[in-house]
């Protein structure tokens, strides 16, 4: 898994032969900083795309191969024990719709040459056919939050902080609901990356130290995203560094570190609303990805949701940096077992699809 923070790909060797995914292994590889910058600029228009989209595929194959070859080591095992990658891609455009009737989304990858360097099966492009049924193509993980963290006895709520977050709502009983939420730590990584040279803000430290404009936060979060109505999702075409200078443009005498306080702030605020108004007898929030590790964006969360027990994934079990992972290594064992792996109350798609392409080694 690469996702919407475009720092690094993400793999987890996971056995669904029990009751419960069980990971095995887990391996990490950075993206180089030459490649973070062409996916960076492949998020808007620009000169010779088709061509700066193939070479950045490419090289994107070569690091999740690289991935792939840690995570074998780590597991001592050899290719042939490993019945298929899951592999997302990384998101360049995602465009569902949700305005102006526009749907699609693409995720950069080059799933054969990954198949042909790596010598497994591949499976890819999940998000397509859940389009092309009238869905958003996300969020995807739903399913898995449920089996990972639902429970009969409290309606729960899990939650994805990667560059986006997204909810999903696990009831006690009834159907799995959840969508995108709005930015998780994009914003945050922008701003950081601009005044301070860092690629994100470690533990929520430069958020901390500096003091959330509530003018600033309102003006934010009047952006009509945050009101429209799921199914929902979006992505950096949306929140993305041109939206917030333009919000900015109103508070030029306003220090960086005050900035990133109110954009941690919208990062939690934006996940609380949603919380309260969709799952309103929610008990506990479950929080993933690398959000969770933002003690600031926590602590506003459970400042913003009294009577809610804030949690992590890890509590369960789950290191936070590897549920994505899990999701879609989970989604390409449903597409070889002709299974669907869309939840349509999650995405608006006309029904249970089997997502996913199959790239054979």
């Amino acid at each position: 898994m690469s996702g919407t923070s475009m720092d690094g790909a993400d793999a987890v060797l996971v056995d669904f032969s029990g009751a419960r995914p069980a990971v095995l292994a887990a391996a990490s590889q950075p993206f180089p900083d030459t490649l973070r910058a062409a996916f960076g600029a492949l998020q808007q228009p620009g000169e010779d795309e088709i061509h700066r989209e193939a070479l950045a595929a490419n090289a994107l194959a070569q690091v999740y191969a690289d991935c792939v070859a840690a995570l074998l080591r780590e597991a001592r095992i050899d290719a042939a024990s490993v019945t298929a990658i899951g592999a997302h891609g990384q998101t360049i455009r995602h465009r569902p719709g949700l305005y102006d009737g526009i749907g699609y989304t693409r995720q950069s990858q080059h799933p054969a040459r990954l198949a042909e360097l790596a010598g497994i099966d591949v499976v890819a492009d999940f998000r397509s056919r859940d389009l092309a049924a009238g869905g958003q193509g996300a969020p995807l993980v739903p399913a898995l939050h449920h089996a990972l963290f639902g429970s009969e006895a409290e309606t729960r709520v899990a939650c994805n902080i990667g560059g986006i977050s997204n909810i999903s709502i696990l009831p006690a009983a009834g159907p799995v609901s959840g969508f995108d939420c709005g930015p998780g730590n994009a914003l945050l990584d922008y701003w950081i990356g601009r005044h301070r040279g860092l690629a994100f803000d470690h533990n929520g430290d430069w958020a901390a130290s500096g003091r959330v404009d509530a003018a600033l936060l309102a003006q934010c979060l009047a952006e009509p995203y945050f009101s429209a109505a799921p199914p929902k999702s979006t992505g950096r075409d949306l929140f993305h560094s041109g939206w917030l200078e333009a919000r900015l443009a109103a508070f030029p005498q306003l220090a960086p570190a005050d900035v990133q306080a109110t954009l941690a702030a919208l990062t939690a605020e934006a996940i609380a609303r949603d919380v309260r108004s969709s799952a309103p007898d929610a008990r506990r929030l479950i929080v993933c990805g690398g959000g969770a590790r933002n003690a600031f964006v926590m602590a506003r969360l459970a400042q913003a949701l009294p009577g809610v027990a804030i949690e992590t994934s890890a509590d369960y079990g789950v290191p936070v940096s590897q549920v994505e992972a899990i999701a879609f290594a989970w989604l390409a064992r449903q597409c070889l077992m002709r299974l669907p792996g869309n939840v349509p109350t999650v995405t608006g798609a006309a029904g249970p699809r089997v997502l996913g392409a199959i790239y054979p080694r």
